[in-house]
């Protein structure tokens, strides 16, 4: 069973499963997250959907490289969680399965390429009250936790 996060579900609401990938990226006491200005402003844990047809780490790289543009090397899978929630800019409700690796950034590329994201490194321990959604929140504060 895959723990759900967030909001709970709204009675007679229709969902759309929408898979996603997302990575927790530790350089000494640091994490790098992404600022993503709309549709409200918040740090993230990088990643983002996966494409139909679209290999979930294939996906991880590509989302990661858009919006921070870093390469990053995945040391292994943290586990998964369940989001439902409105996401404006799809104008979709959709009950989001996210699945977050531990990864290590490799080498800064170019800057973010997706509109409104910018790359931001935060110290880690704080961060994990100032990400956006409780299951970012709680898989970066299991990552800190464990040995890496």
């Amino acid at each position: 069973m895959i723990r759900r996060v967030g909001e709970a579900v709204r009675p007679g609401q229709r969902y759309r499963l929408r898979p996603g990938v997302y990575a927790v990226l530790l350089q000494g006491a640091d994490v790098l997250a992404t600022f993503q200005e709309a549709p409200t402003p918040e740090f993230q844990l990088p990643g983002g959907g996966i494409d139909r047809g679209e290999h979930p780490i294939a996906a991880l790289h590509r989302e990661v490289m858009e919006e921070t543009g870093w390469h990053v090397a995945i040391t292994r899978r943290l586990g998964a969680f369940r989001r439902f929630c409105y996401m404006p800019e799809y104008d979709l409700w959709a009950e989001k399965l996210c699945t977050v690796y531990l990864a290590r950034p490799a080498r800064q590329i170019c800057p973010p390429t997706e509109p409104g994201h910018s790359a931001v490194w935060l110290p880690a321990a704080a961060a994990v009250d100032m990400l956006g959604n409780p299951g970012d929140r709680a898989f970066l504060a299991r990552a800190l936790r464990q040995p890496r």
